[in-house]
């Protein structure tokens, strides 16, 4: 029988199986010892491994990456918790020049295998500076690989595979996506970059969610169904590197693209699988394309400018609906009751 857990849940299982099998490992970060234990994803591991392997840090992210850095290359794996996306912006010097690039200046003698874990997305209306997804920043950047795992399953599999990871790591997690549930094995087991997932099979049009938008694209698929409309959907789940194959052999066949992203659209992640897609299938057939993320202003706070801003799974199945029947072909679907909360069921 399969074991049923929510997505906090199964980081906080991945931390605590990694921290029992490798000593090196520790956690910290502003409020990892807090009772509330960031969602719950730190919780129990202060009492089992004390205070010197897990530790709050001051409100202070250049100087604490900077710790964390000098651990990692001491020989410690740390995953620093920066809560939020927004606030790495505080330490993208030690990021981008030190953590990405010391293995390359010192010829391979250095490693910095450290996993920082932050959070992304809209919850109650947090606005400008605590809601965007600013992980194409990282993407960027050689020597730092970036994953957004969107199930419980992918949670688990690509912490302990980013804590094994004798790179930098950036983890991204949607706040949203916290309170999804789907099978997780027990034991431990890791889910390396390379490879991207089918999560629903179609032949008209290809669809890429990323990060929390990978639910509302599933939520999509079930509307375009209703049409007669077959969206396959994939999850890239890890972004650097990226597995372009699997998108490429989807949209050869479909012969349409849609990337639905959980940051502004200009010089993001869609921008890039699309710019590889069209790369490798240029002259080999004809493709529609098409991009989709955050409205091109600042993050709002108000429920009804949040419904304009953020992509959902009816604009979504619209905007497949346009590029499948053809310009000008104009449909919007009703809302679906049964359609408003889907857990998953993978790993697919």
């Amino acid at each position: 029988m399969e074991r049923i857990i929510q997505y906090t849940e199964a980081l906080r299982e991945a931390a605590d199986q990694e921290m029992e099998r490798d000593a090196s490992v520790l956690v910290f970060g502003l409020d990892v010892d807090d009772p509330k234990a960031i969602q719950g994803t730190t919780r129990g591991l202060l009492e089992r491994y004390g205070a010197e392997r897990v530790f709050g840090t001051p409100l202070s992210e250049d100087a604490m990456t900077g710790a964390a850095i000098g651990m990692a290359l001491a020989g410690l794996r740390p995953v620093h918790v920066h809560i939020r996306m927004d606030f790495l912006m505080l330490a993208m010097n030690q990021l981008v020049n030190v953590a990405a690039k010391s293995r390359y200046m010192f010829g391979g003698a250095v490693h910095v295998p450290m996993v920082v874990r932050s959070m992304i997305g809209k919850s109650w209306g947090q606005g400008a500076q605590h809601s965007q997804g600013l992980y194409s920043f990282f993407m960027h950047v050689p020597g730092l690989k970036v994953v957004a795992p969107t199930t419980p399953y992918d949670a688990k599999g690509c912490l302990i595979a980013a804590i094994r990871d004798d790179n930098p790591v950036m983890f991204v997690e949607h706040r949203i996506l916290h309170f999804q549930k789907g099978p997780v094995p027990e034991a431990p087991y890791s889910v390396p970059p390379g490879k991207a997932r089918v999560t629903a099979k179609g032949d008209d049009i290809t669809l890429v969610g990323i990060s929390y938008m990978q639910v509302e694209c599933q939520r999509a698929h079930h509307y375009l169904a209703g049409e007669e409309i077959g969206a396959e959907v994939i999850d890239p789940i890890w972004l650097s590197p990226l597995d372009i194959d699997t998108i490429v052999d989807s949209v050869r066949r479909t012969g349409r693209l849609l990337v639905v992203d959980n940051g502004w659209s200009t010089c993001g992640a869609s921008a890039e699988i699309i710019a590889q897609v069209m790369e490798q299938l240029q002259g080999e057939r004809e493709v529609r394309v098409k991009r989709m993320g955050f409205a091109p202003v600042t993050c709002p706070t108000t429920p009804n400018l949040e419904d304009a801003y953020y992509p959902n799974a009816r604009t979504i199945a619209a905007a497949a609906y346009w590029m499948v029947r053809a310009s000008g072909a104009s449909w919007m679907p009703e809302e679906r009751k049964d359609l408003q909360s889907i857990e998953f069921k993978g790993p697919f």
